[in-house]
């Protein structure tokens, strides 16, 4: 028996590859398939299976181009109805891998279709549980993301949970090991451990959702209280998941296109494409195109361009460091977003060449907004509730990222401004935003609030 759990940590997103005896399977396989041919290759296996969890709203999954590649069949839980060919499985059929058995165990809570996979060995012994979103580690998946698909309300879906909960997974023993779909950072739970593999026994110990005495009211309650909105994106990815995309060669392809700067240019003012910059903030900060948006590589970029761009139909342009074209469009299409125009080609040195006009992004020490705060300038806090209200500088006015498109009138027009967020990833998001809507008089504070309590600047609970 081999089981590997393949982690992308940008997602926080657990895909699976699991052999034995010559033939594989993949649960869950994100929108690439070269590491799941690539490493059923390395085995000599032959890939069986493709088993989904259930239709995924914060990634595009990789089932169809996988299935093409291998031939094997794709494999749903009872009630999923895609518009492609795949097998429904009844709630506990069983699929032979090699000397293993694989059964589907149907979870429906999180969305009706909802499946968790039992894996047993070659001695009929329930090893371990492949839970999707049904189980995380210390959470369970939210019950809200399926109520319009299902004509349920999020309390419905919670209470079918509470039941799939306790009627097929708590009874299992406590040495069975748990696999989920997600970990800490992703939205499809709000209470998620920071570690992606546990025993159920542990987790029945300290999940709050898998307590023994736990009515089924207290249940709905504590499942649903303080889900914040998902990101927009996420039904699109739903649709894209149960209807069908593009292939994914075929995305790359269009993606790195090269285009020379007036080409890039001509295709910004023509097509109405985002022009999307990924390199690191401090390049950003030094100098990049008017009307760019920067959401960099080296940070939670997938999730943050699903939650700002939101529409995966929208035409996209890059710019972006030589030799990570590549990485930039994969990484878009596991969210949807296919519609890649190019790339600039020779990146911000082939803009300056070309004469093309620069801007640049003010940004200020934490040091000099000490001193700032002293004249009583505006501050605006770009981090989570939570994290604002753990603790803030005093008479910060709070915007989190993921809602400043709705906020844009909070922001002065004409006086300055300073932006802070934890670290300076987030906060040059934001600035970007408000500089492409014309508000140009931001200033980022670099470091954001770790530099701030460094410099000693008065914070409040």
């Amino acid at each position: 028996m081999n089981i590997e759990q393949i982690y992308t940590g940008c997602l926080s997103q657990g895909a699976y590859y699991i052999e034995s005896a010559g033939e594989a399977v993949i649960i869950d396989p994100l929108r690439e398939t070269k590491p799941y041919t690539e490493r059923a290759a390395r085995d000599n296996a032959k890939v069986k299976y493709i088993f989904e969890t259930h239709f995924h709203a914060d990634f595009v999954s990789g089932h169809l181009s996988l299935s093409e590649k291998t031939g094997a069949p794709i494999i749903y839980g009872p009630s999923a109805n895609p518009s492609f060919n795949a097998i429904i499985a009844k709630d506990g059929q069983e699929f032979k891998l090699g000397e293993l058995t694989i059964v589907a165990l149907h979870t429906p809570g999180h969305t009706m279709e909802s499946t968790t996979y039992l894996l047993r060995d070659e001695n009929g012994k329930d090893h371990a549980i492949f839970s999707g979103d049904t189980l995380f580690l210390g959470d369970v998946g939210r019950p809200d993301l399926a109520q319009k698909a299902a004509t349920m309300t999020q309390d419905e879906l919670a209470g079918i949970l509470y039941d799939s909960l306790r009627e097929k997974i708590m009874p299992l023993a406590d040495d069975v090991i748990v696999y989920p779909a997600h970990g800490a950072g992703s939205a499809c739970g709000k209470n998620m451990m920071k570690e992606t593999v546990d025993t159920l026994g542990n987790q029945k110990k300290m999940n709050y959702a898998l307590r023994e005495d736990m009515t089924r009211k207290e249940f709905i309650k504590e499942v649903t209280d303080g889900l914040l909105p998902p990101p927009s994106y996420f039904p699109l990815n739903v649709r894209m998941n149960k209807e069908g995309y593009d292939s994914f060669d075929e995305v790359i392809s269009r993606g790195t296109k090269a285009l020379s700067p007036k080409e890039f240019e001509n295709l910004a003012n023509t097509t109405g494409a985002v022009m999307l910059d990924v390199r690191h903030q401090e390049d950003f900060i030094k100098g990049h195109i008017p009307k760019s948006i920067f959401i960099g590589l080296d940070g939670g970029f997938a999730p943050w361009v699903g939650d700002l761009i939101a529409d995966v139909e929208q035409p996209i342009l890059l710019i972006v460091d030589e030799g990570r074209e590549e990485e930039a469009v994969t990484r878009l299409s596991r969210v949807g977003f296919d519609n890649i125009l190019g790339y600039l080609k020779g990146g911000m040195g082939a803009w300056k060449q070309a004469g093309k006009e620069i801007d640049t992004l003010q940004s200020v020490s934490a040091t000099t907004l000490k001193e700032k705060i002293k004249k009583q300038v505006p501050v605006f806090d770009v981090r989570k509730d939570n994290e604002y209200n753990l603790a803030h500088i005093p008479g910060a006015k709070h915007t989190s990222l993921s809602f400043i498109n709705e906020h844009l009138n909070d922001y002065p027009a004409k006086k300055d401004f300073y932006l802070h967020c934890a670290g300076g990833y987030r906060s040059v998001i934001a600035a970007s935003i408000l500089k492409s809507r014309g508000i140009h008089n931001v200033i980022d504070v670099a470091g954001g609030f770790k530099a701030i309590k460094e410099a000693n600047i008065e914070i409040t609970a």
